[in-house]
C-alpha cells in the first residue's frame, strides 16, 4: 500500500522583485538623506535662504526620513508575511513620500541640478515600488 502524503501545501506569494527594491530604496534613501541635509546645508551658507523656509525645507525633511522609515517596514513586513493590510499602508505612505519628493524637487526654495536628480531617481523607485505593490496586494487577496 502507498503511503499518501497528507498536509498543507503552500505557494509562495511574496514578491522578490518588491523586496529588493524595498532593500536597494533602503540603502539609496540613506544616500539620499545626507545628500539633501548638506545641500540645503550648503544651499544656506552661499544663498540668502529666508530662515522660516530653511526651518520648513529641515522639518520636512526629517518627516520624510520618518515616513520613509515606517513604509519600508510596513512594506517588508507586509511583502514577507503576505498580508495586504501592512503592505496597503506602506502604498498609502508611498504616495505621502511622492508628494514630499516632489516638493523637494520643484518646489522647494533653491533647486540644485543635485536636487532634482537625486529626487528624479527616487521618484522612479518609488513609482515601480507602487506598482509592485499593488500587483502584490492583488495576489495576496486572491
Amino acid at each position: 500500500m502507498a503511503a499518501v502524503k497528507r498536509g498543507r501545501t503552500s505557494s509562495v506569494l511574496s514578491s522578490v522583485p518588491l523586496q529588493i527594491l524595498f532593500y536597494l530604496n533602503g540603502v539609496y534613501y540613506i544616500f539620499y538623506f545626507f545628500a539633501a541635509l548638506l545641500m540645503i546645508i550648503y544651499k544656506s551658507q552661499v544663498f540668502t535662504y529666508p530662515d522660516n523656509f530653511l526651518t520648513l525645507d529641515l522639518i520636512l525633511l526629517f518627516i520624510m526620513a520618518l515616513l520613509e522609515t515606517i513604509r519600508l517596514y510596513f512594506g517588508t513586513k507586509g511583502n514577507l508575511t503576505e498580508d495586504e493590510a501592512p503592505l496597503g499602508f506602506s502604498l498609502v505612505i508611498t504616495a505621502g513620500c511622492v508628494i514630499l519628493s516632489v516638493y523637494f524637487l520643484a518646489l522647494q526654495t533653491y533647486v540644485l541640478k543635485a536636487d532634482v536628480i537625486i529626487n528624479v531617481v527616487l521618484l522612479v523607485i518609488y513609482g515601480l515600488e507602487g506598482i509592485l505593490q499593488i500587483i502584490a496586494i492583488a495576489a495576496f487577496v486572491s
